[in-house]
């Protein structure tokens, strides 16, 4: 089997206007081709990161990651086998303006896009992106379920467990979150009253504005004493179906991602259910993203397609 050489990552953007389903393509004039706007990981970066990262550098436009399309790959002229990884991206904001490589972003009907692409391998997210559309699965928002990052040991500390606090590489990971949590923007940010997990996704809340509310049911002691109020503040968001993130600890992450697991929709693949069924025994790495990409509200809330975004081991 070939090697990948290149890892890239990309996004589909689109808005509807006056009804219509409108897909933004961007030219390359080194290369005087359009095609979606997309571009190679940094070192460390995580796929969708880089995917919004590149869109915001190639078009000013700023996206929220929703639903996953299909991958590209192919050869490069030098040989190198290249891989693409892409999102359909909802466009949230951005000024529009130029910065990176491209001298022109037009918005299209699928119809019109699909006949200026340059080339053939681009046109099957294109389609999928409409199937998506039609399917009525554009219209989705993300849960963002995250693991506090790593902290001191437990042996370590004398103080009360609530305040024990992330260690220097958990400090590191929190600040690495913030780029990715920006991909999927969340509006709603929740998070357990213990340090370690309110300090993992502190920085996001700095730089984006969003404000942090702490929930004594996330909390390993709060979910002790009651844990119905776990259900309470799932279910407040899935009644709400705003984009939202929150940040607890293992020991309550087995009963929500049962919770997450009975939400699965007839859309989620098998490889996504089988996850979710090990996670709900194993439960996520700490400072482990679980990216739930959902449609729906209330008791019509579904899980369509996931994504997992792990530390470095």
């Amino acid at each position: 089997m070939s090697r990948v050489s290149v890892r890239a990552a990309g996004v589909l953007p689109y808005r509807v206007r006056k009804g219509q389903l409108e897909v933004a393509m961007v030219h390359r004039p080194r290369y005087d081709d359009w095609s979606w706007p997309k571009g190679k990981l940094d070192r460390g970066e995580d796929w969708a990161t880089a995917a919004a990262r590149e869109t915001v550098e190639e078009t000013g436009l700023t996206v929220r990651l929703g639903m996953p399309l299909p991958e590209a790959q192919y050869r490069l002229r030098g040989g190198q086998l290249k891989r693409v990884r892409y999102w359909a991206g909802e466009v949230i904001g951005g000024s529009g303006e130029l910065e990176h490589e491209v001298d022109e972003v037009i918005w299209l009907s699928p119809d019109k896009a699909g006949s200026r692409l340059s080339y053939e391998r681009d046109c099957e997210q294109l389609g999928a992106l409409v199937t998506l559309e039609r399917a009525g699965l554009l219209d989705t928002w993300p849960l963002l379920v995250v693991r506090h990052a790593t902290a001191l040991p437990r042996g370590n500390w004398k103080k009360p467990d609530p305040l024990r606090p992330l260690d220097d590489a958990g400090h590191r990971w929190s600040a690495h979150l913030v780029p990715l949590l920006t991909a999927y923007a969340p509006t709603r940010l929740l998070s357990s009253p213990s340090v370690r997990c309110y300090d993992t996704v502190k920085p996001f809340a700095t730089v984006s504005g969003v404000e942090l509310v702490t929930k004594k049911g996330l909390s390993e002691e709060g979910f002790e004493a009651d844990p119905s109020k776990l259900d309470k503040h799932l279910g407040r968001l899935l009644d709400a179906g705003e984009p939202a993130a929150l940040c607890t600890h293992g020991p309550v992450l087995e009963p929500l991602l049962a919770t997450v697991r009975s939400l699965a929709g007839k859309e989620l693949d098998s490889g996504s259910r089988s996850l979710l069924t090990r996670l709900r025994k194993k439960s996520l790495d700490k400072g482990e993203v679980l990216a739930l990409t959902m449609t729906g509200t209330g008791a019509d809330a579904r899980v369509v397609a996931l994504e997992r975004h792990r530390p470095p081991s």
